[in-house]
């Protein structure tokens, strides 16, 4: 008996294994969110009549993440600097789904003016009695080398991408305590866990949002039904290039170049719905090789400096040629 079990082991071991490496080699997810999307709960059923606000929902990520919302009948408070803009995308929401008018506020927010926090939480209350879902996805990415970069690019990134996440935080948090469940979702970054050249600044955002919120959630124990979720992607199909900082403030990037390598945007909302809907705490979302690199930072360090320091050479060379791509 005991030779048919060590037998068995034998052959189930390796084969198990095997599965798992080449689950790996076409994953673009970690593990536990993969298996979410295969086996948890669907988004379209947990979301649908959840309260959700969506910072940075102009464009890029955030605007894919009302449109996928709308469809799962969230109700959704649309927030960004530019009116016009929230304006389309609830159009949109509107006629690709069964939400109506009143379904959908457009909220212009500017997380530089954490002074306006306060009351902008509060209208959202007024208007829909309460707030289910926080998403921090707000911010701007940077493009530059630190020797030639002004300090003052590296304070607009602190504060428009980690204190002004932490503004609104803030404000919506007391008002989860308060019912005793909620979520708090934060879109972070690959570089949130390792480190980038070309984006000193941004990946420092980045890192102090990973921690903050790491700090945060064990504060909440007592609030065992308030999620505190990490996002963190890799490259994704986005028009946040086009909108970096550089080198100054107020100079914009010569060129946004080709995106087809990064993960479609769609696929990396719907990942992140799954994520929310299974409660997640943090999810790694990228296509091969970049998830490599997210194990690699986390189980075997020395390996991924040099990976690193590799790449990191060729990307600043490209850089400084202008033939980078973003």
């Amino acid at each position: 008996m005991d030779c048919w079990i060590v037998s068995a082991l034998s052959w189930f071991i390796p084969v198990y294994l095997l599965i798992h490496l080449l689950c790996f080699l076409f994953a673009d997810a970690d593990f536990t969110l993969l298996w979410a999307s295969l086996a948890g709960h669907k988004p379209e059923r947990k979301l649908k009549g959840l309260v959700v606000w969506i910072t940075g929902a102009s464009s890029g990520i955030g605007e894919e993440l009302a449109y996928q919302l709308a469809k799962c009948g969230s109700r959704l408070i649309l927030s960004a600097r530019r009116e016009d803009e929230l304006h389309r995308v609830k159009r949109h929401c509107l006629e690709t789904s069964d939400l109506k008018d009143d379904d959908v506020l457009v909220l212009p927010l500017d997380l530089l003016e954490r002074t306006s926090h306060e009351e902008r939480t509060k209208t959202v209350i007024r208007y829909f009695g309460h707030i289910d879902i926080l998403i921090n996805n707000g911010g701007r990415s940077q493009r530059s080398l630190f020797l030639e970069t002004s300090v003052d690019v590296c304070q607009g990134l602190m504060e428009l991408n980690f204190l002004g996440t932490v503004s609104l935080t803030k404000q919506v948090l007391p008002h989860m305590t308060q019912r005793g469940r909620g979520s708090i979702v934060t879109v972070s970054s690959l570089v949130g866990l390792a480190g980038a050249p070309l984006a000193t600044g941004y990946c420092a955002t980045k890192h102090a949002l990973q921690g903050f919120f790491n700090a945060l959630r064990p504060e909440l124990t007592d609030y065992p039904k308030i999620l505190i979720s990490m996002v963190c992607p890799g490259p994704v199909q986005s028009q946040i290039i086009s909108n970096v900082f550089t080198e100054e403030l107020n100079k914009p990037v010569a060129s946004v170049g080709s995106q087809e390598h990064k993960m479609p945007t769609s696929r990396c909302v719907h990942l992140m719905l799954v994520g929310i809907a299974n409660g997640v705490k943090e999810m790694w979302i990228a296509q091969q090789p970049f998830l490599l690199f997210y194990y690699a930072w986390q189980y075997a360090p020395t390996f991924a400096w040099f990976i690193t320091d590799l790449l990191g050479r060729k990307r600043v060379q490209n850089f400084k040629a202008g033939v980078v791509r973003t």
